[in-house]
């Protein structure tokens, strides 16, 4: 039965061990990986589901750090091609906060400072904790851990990016009221330049506590 019946509890009703994994399968390993599961859960109106097919895109956690110069109130974005946007209408070239895997062993905030010092050429110690969320809850398992970095900006654009990785990072400086801005206009679907679910969280909580990190300063 449903463990939780609060009406005012935002706790979900059932757990991670009201889930039976019937079979698991590998069906691809690159990059990234897919998994095809076969299970069932529990109902809420009492007993189980049938078991039925789902396939899960293996991603792991990232991190997004957003850059802010509070000093002169600008902030900085990276623009790069990502192949999810080949569809997009306004083209395959993404504005976005800068961005990185995890990997096995690293704590988040040295994630955090590694991709920015590879995206930005930056160095910081500076961060600020925005959310932890999953992106794509439906199909896949990543978590995006998010940070804002207070830097000087004044003379922080370039082209970025490890070769190795086939990375092409042009870093961007802009206004934040020209990104707050652009967020609220008119655009059609996939036309906004801010166009994808980290940079427009990120954007909004700077747009809650602008007036308090203005009172800051970077420290190197």
């Amino acid at each position: 039965m449903p463990k939780n019946n609060s009406p005012t509890s935002l706790s979900p009703e059932f757990s991670a061990v009201d889930v039976e994994i019937v079979s698991k399968e590998t069906v691809f390993k690159g990059f990234f990986s897919m998994l095809r599961l076969r299970l069932r859960h529990r109902l809420f109106g009492g007993g189980w589901s049938n078991a039925f097919q789902r396939e899960l895109f293996v991603r792991g956690p990232a991190v997004g750090v957003l850059l802010y110069d509070p000093e002169r109130d600008l902030v900085a974005l990276t623009e790069q091609f990502r192949v999810g946007a080949l569809e997009r209408p306004a083209g395959p070239w993404c504005l976005e906060v800068v961005a990185g895997i995890v990997e096995a062993g690293e704590a988040l905030a040295d994630v955090a400072r590694r991709e920015v010092l590879e995206e930005a050429g930056l160095q910081v110690q500076d961060l600020h904790f925005i959310h932890s969320y999953l992106p794509s809850v439906g199909g896949s398992n990543e978590r995006l851990h998010l940070y804002c970095a207070l830097v000087d900006l004044s003379l922080a654009e370039g082209y970025f990016g490890l070769e190795q990785e086939n990375e092409d990072i042009r870093l961007r400086v802009f206004p934040t009221d020209s990104v707050l801005g652009a967020m609220a206009a008119d655009y059609a679907p996939g036309e906004n330049p801010i166009d994808n679910s980290a940079t427009i969280i990120c954007m909004q909580w700077l747009q809650l506590h602008r007036a308090e990190l203005k009172k800051l300063r970077p420290t190197a």
